[in-house]
């Protein structure tokens, strides 16, 4: 098969989503969606990531060393992509409805609506440029799975069915894992964002 040099891309290499968890200051959780996202192996299995740009994200996770990483599936992508959205130094950020628990672990909140969530805690930071484009090095601390998936007896494709994990690639769009079109980036989120509209306006805001 003849190849042919292009500019520079990763546009036909899926990326699976994660829901970054982390805790403000003042102890309330705050999410961020991110994909750059993959493993390493120090003396066991890790993780690393890459985040880019000035965040609330990346500032808590600077000043805690550490976070929750919540699988996105097609249940909570409009809720991850609404977090993908929303400036976390917006005060209205979290004035939306999730459900939340702490880590069994760590003190990181962990998303519910997850079926799958690492709990990590920073080993190494790498600058890759500019003081807010870095790769984390990380050390899993535990990992929470639904009990529902827990279950030797379905096989592979089985459980990537039912866990239904989002993945994106291609001109910013969602994509299931077995190839069907979920949305572009920003366009799910307006149905957190309508509730949102909704509930601000019952309270006169």
């Amino acid at each position: 098969m003849k190849k042919v040099s292009v500019p520079v891309t990763n546009d036909v290499c899926p990326q699976t989503l994660f829901v970054y968890g982390t805790k403000n200051e003042d102890g309330t959780p705050d999410f961020g969606l991110f994909c750059w996202f993959s493993y390493c192996w120090f003396d066991e299995l890790g993780v690393i990531c890459a985040i880019g740009g000035s965040k609330r994200t990346l500032e808590n996770i600077r000043r805690t060393k550490v976070f929750s990483a919540n699988l996105v599936v097609e249940d909570n992508l409009p809720l991850a992509d609404y977090f993908g959205t929303a400036d976390g130094r917006d005060g209205d950020k979290m004035d939306v409805e999730v459900a939340w628990e702490q880590g069994a672990v760590l003190d990181v909140p962990v998303l519910c609506s997850s079926p799958f969530c690492f709990e990590l805690e920073i080993d190494k930071e790498i600058a890759t440029g500019e003081q807010n484009e870095v790769v984390l090095l990380c050390r899993i601390r535990n990992v929470l799975k639904d009990e529902r998936f827990v279950d030797s007896s379905m096989t592979p494709e089985e459980l990537y069915k039912a866990i239904a994990a989002v993945q994106t690639c291609v001109d910013c769009d969602y994509w299931s894992w077995d190839g069907r079109h979920l949305g572009k980036w920003h366009e799910r989120a307006k149905e957190i964002k309508a509730d949102v509209e909704i509930g601000a306006a019952a309270r006169g805001n």
